[in-house]
């Protein structure tokens, strides 16, 4: 058996659920208003789908959807969506997205990643991810989760044994963080494990974070709100951007998160050399970028980067 074959052999999960609730999908098949709309439609491309949604929304409302708790918009048959669940090591209640107070009372936890990349299986850090993938499913579809995006996996370079959320990552390689980041994204999205797709649809999206050079949390005064991570262009490119980039290229991850810290003086969520030139430019990056929690408001409120809230908004939204 080749060790491609070997991934295919996974956790087979029964599940069975007595729910009465329903997922919230849009486009209602009981409300005839729904089928006359061209995002409606499934037998069109996803694009085509997208963009029409997009031009029906109002400003107010398109301002209204960049938060992560986006409310419902009526008119258009679209209920609220949760943007925010957590799949560090195992479908967690951390986040607004799943609490287990249904039917549903927990899901598989995993041992903590830098634990799981010991192995140097990617094997097993795919089979791990496809296990979170399936349960993360199963919950959303028993109408017991209000989204099925999870800020997960954290790939950032763990050099300083003194960072408490060095456990949350593989470790210090780049090559280890990179392969774990690429097999764990494969599994949770439903691809295969040498990257093909199995269907048209995420099984659940992954998001990598937190990008870039973050690895600092309270040190001599010193805190991640405003660190300023000094990088030269050498130990970026050798250092903390490959596991970002297997993420991108061969992980085909759906999502990647811009962190708090300031990278050589700019905001990692306000720098489009990071965004726009690096992560969609070079590496062809297709999906959403999401900044972590209040790190558009720290730009102004911490950094002082920006000279109002409005003008940090802007910032990020430009980047």
């Amino acid at each position: 058996m080749k060790f491609e074959q070997l991934c295919l052999v996974s956790l087979t999960l029964f599940i069975h659920v007595a729910s009465t609730t329903t997922p919230p999908f849009s486009c209602d098949s009981s409300d005839p208003a729904t089928k006359n709309y061209p995002f409606c439609q499934s037998t069109l491309p996803v694009t085509q789908r997208a963009r029409d949604l997009v031009s029906r929304l109002t400003l107010d409302e398109k301002i209204s959807q960049l938060v992560n708790s986006a409310p419902a918009i009526p008119r258009l048959g679209i209920p609220a969506y949760e943007w925010w669940s957590e799949a560090l090591h195992g479908v967690s209640n951390v986040g607004p997205g799943i609490k287990f107070d249904g039917t549903i009372k927990a899901a598989t936890s995993f041992p903590q990643v830098i634990l799981a990349a010991a192995s140097f299986d990617a094997c097993q850090y795919y089979r791990i991810g496809q296990a979170i993938g399936r349960e993360a499913r199963a919950i959303y579809n028993a109408g017991e989760a209000k989204g099925l995006t999870f800020w997960a996996p954290n790939i950032n370079i763990f050099r300083d044994p003194r960072w408490g959320r060095g456990q949350e990552t593989p470790g210090e390689d780049p090559l280890v963080a990179g392969k774990y980041a690429a097999s764990y994204i494969r599994g949770i999205q439903g691809d295969t494990f040498e990257g093909g797709k199995l269907g048209q649809h995420l099984q659940a999206s992954a998001c990598c974070k937190h990008f870039t050079a973050y690895d600092l949390d309270n040190w001599k005064g010193m805190n991640r709100f405003v660190f300023d991570a000094r990088v030269t262009v050498q130990d970026l490119a050798d250092t903390y951007q490959p596991p970002f980039e297997k993420c991108v290229r061969e992980g085909g991850g759906s999502c990647t998160m811009c962190a708090y810290n300031r990278v050589n003086g700019v905001p990692s969520c306000a720098d489009p050399n990071l965004l726009s030139k690096t992560v969609r430019g070079e590496w062809d990056f297709k999906g959403y970028i999401a900044s972590d929690c209040d790190a558009v408001a720290i730009i102004y409120d911490a950094q002082g980067y920006a000279k109002s809230p409005q003008d940090a908004v802007a910032d990020v939204l430009r980047a």
